[in-house]
């Protein structure tokens, strides 16, 4: 039971929002900019952000030149040029709120590593830089001279290089840690280790229903608005929504000495990335191996993908050498039949702003304001 004290100081709020992570942030921020006399309250189920946000591998990631050739096949050009957009946006975005030095941004580059075949690759990067240059006013992407020798690789392997000059890399951990101080001093509450099982639109306001760490009884609190942020996890609130949870395996090494390259790499149209981090290698992707397994909110390690990880650092970045592994975790992307995030009103009073493809940094800020601004 709540005192009264409780339920007069605890449990009614004007702006509820399920998720912690840069979108349910983002959110919260511009809702207390746009309405500084309201309430504001996060409520995050994990002590800590626990989706993908804080989960990543530190890309400040707009699409390498073979994924978006693989998104003309699938979609339209204005549906390829729109999403890059948002994703650049979002990035600029995310950078207005917070800077480059709290976010820990470096533009070191980004590549994307070519095997022989995806030579043909090369064949359409002048298309693709036209495509774009309309809206970017300036190449996208350029060829660089085989750099794999030079950087470590294996050359027999990697047979070609392309820049990407729209990405750089940034430091999650820093950047969300940031975020939530920031909106905190704004006077944004956030629940932390407090799970939503339900919720119900009474038309004038919803009922948030919360598990209760010390009773049986659910905490219910009271909001005008509820905005829905939590990503993957969305299907549990909301299960006929279009929202596929998609695991992804990351492994980083201990210190590699003389390592011999910085900034951020994809191969396999995206499905595997890695980066150099204070003279470590972290690596991941793999998903595409075993999509029905990697389709789950469980953030089990999946052995046979870390494995190939393993396999493919030793034979494809690191060749030669011998790397010891420090640290192994997941983290839980979402996606659907479109790259497209769902930013929709789901009733009078709740809205939801979720699947970011496996682009949360770069779009997720961008989904926050198109939130506040709807809601």
């Amino acid at each position: 039971m709540f005192s009264i004290w409780e339920k007069n100081a605890f449990l009614y709020y004007d702006y509820i929002v399920i998720g912690s992570g840069i979108v349910g942030l983002t959110t919260a921020y511009y809702l207390k900019q746009k309405h500084p006399m309201k309430s504001v309250m996060i409520l995050e189920r994990g002590l800590i952000p626990s989706g993908a946000s804080t989960k990543n591998a530190g890309f400040a990631c707009m699409g390498s030149a073979s994924e978006l050739m693989d998104d003309l096949r699938h979609s339209t050009t204005e549906e390829m040029v729109r999403l890059f957009l948002y994703r650049k946006n979002g990035l600029l975005r995310l950078q207005s709120i917070l800077g480059h030095e709290r976010m820990g941004y470096q533009a070191n580059g980004s590549y994307e590593l070519l095997m022989e075949s995806d030579l043909p690759v090369l064949d359409r990067l002048e298309e693709l830089n036209q495509i774009l240059f309309s809206e970017l006013k300036t190449g996208a992407f350029s060829v660089v001279p085989n750099q794999a020798l030079a950087c470590g690789f294996n050359p027999d392997v990697v047979k070609g290089m392309i820049q990407n000059h729209c990405e750089g890399e940034i430091d999650t951990g820093m950047m969300m840690k940031n975020l939530i101080l920031l909106v905190m001093s704004m006077g944004v509450e956030i629940k932390t280790g407090c799970e939503v099982m339900a919720m119900e639109d009474q038309s004038k306001h919803v009922m948030v229903h919360c598990k209760n760490p010390l009773s049986s009884e659910a905490i219910l609190f009271k909001a005008r608005k509820l905005i829905i942020c939590n990503n993957a996890f969305a299907a549990s609130l909301l299960p006929e929504i279009d929202v596929m949870p998609g695991r992804g395996q990351v492994l980083m090494t201990k210190p590699v000495e003389g390592l011999r390259f910085k900034g951020i790499y994809h191969f396999n149209q995206g499905y595997y990335y890695f980066r150099e981090y204070k003279g470590c290698i972290l690596f991941g992707g793999g998903r595409n191996l075993d999509f029905q397994t990697e389709a789950t909110i469980d953030f089990e390690l999946n052995e046979s993908i870390q494995r190939d990880l393993e396999d493919k650092l030793q034979h494809i970045i690191l060749p030669n050498h011998t790397v010891d592994i420090e640290h192994r975790w997941t983290g839980i992307m979402a996606f659907g039949k479109t790259k497209r995030p769902i930013i929709e009103q789901h009733s009078d009073n709740v809205w939801i702003g979720v699947r970011m493809g496996g682009m949360g940094v770069a779009i997720g800020s961008e989904v926050g304001w198109s939130l506040s601004e709807k809601v």
